[in-house]
């Protein structure tokens, strides 16, 4: 990507987080950036053009991710799996927080763009993870859990600090920006993945009971 392409990405999306879409105009992201109003047009055919290209760049990024684990799928246990892509989405989160917040916004809106997204990159997304939570059931290491509220507590979680930002910061006094957030959040993901996936907590919890 060319430095100006990337000044460009970065005042969009500082802009956009401040102001939303529809409050932005071109013109100001060309000052932002430092930029011929011109150029914005000529890489992203304007500010339509300019969204889509960021939602589509960090959605592309974000499932790359999730298929780095997923293609490993045959040598892995499923819990392993589900672990190492947890880890790698908040990594990944982290690194691009300000650009995750814009998108994660961005698709709780019902628009054309949105609609293509979800058929283009969530659905794929839905694909992976339960596929490793069914993989996960088969192979006797998970319970058998509604598949599809299993991901929306693993969505939820993955989501929310990324996209509730200011009040990660403000209200919590936590960045999600940091690594020692991200190790830390890590290790509470995984604490829940044993303790309301695993067979092998199930098992404890009966006998205990027993």
């Amino acid at each position: 990507m060319s430095k100006t392409k990337q000044k460009v990405f970065e005042a969009a999306i500082s802009i956009f987080n401040a102001k939303g879409y529809n409050g932005t105009s071109v013109r100001e992201i060309a000052q932002k950036a430092d930029v011929n109003i011109a150029l914005i047009s000529y890489y992203f055919n304007g500010k339509k053009g300019l969204l889509e290209e960021l939602m589509t760049n960090f959605l592309e990024r974000y499932i790359a991710v999730l298929e780095e684990v997923f293609m490993k799928m045959d040598r892995l246990r499923a819990k392993v799996a589900l672990c190492e892509t947890v880890r790698f989405v908040l990594e990944f989160e982290s690194e691009n927080h300000q650009l995750a917040r814009l998108v994660y916004r961005e698709i709780t809106l019902d628009t054309m763009l949105v609609r293509e997204i979800m058929t283009t990159y969530l659905t794929k997304e839905k694909y992976i993870f339960q596929t490793i939570i069914e993989s996960g059931i088969q192979q006797k290491e998970f319970r058998k859990l509604p598949i599809v509220i299993t991901i929306m507590q693993l969505k939820g979680m993955l989501m929310m600090p990324f996209l509730h930002l200011q009040y990660m910061t403000e209200v919590l006094h936590v960045n999600p920006a940091e690594s020692y957030f991200v190790s830390k959040y890590y290790k509470e993901i995984e604490r829940w993945i044993e303790e309301n996936l695993s067979i092998q907590n199930e098992r404890s919890t009966l006998s205990l009971v027993n």
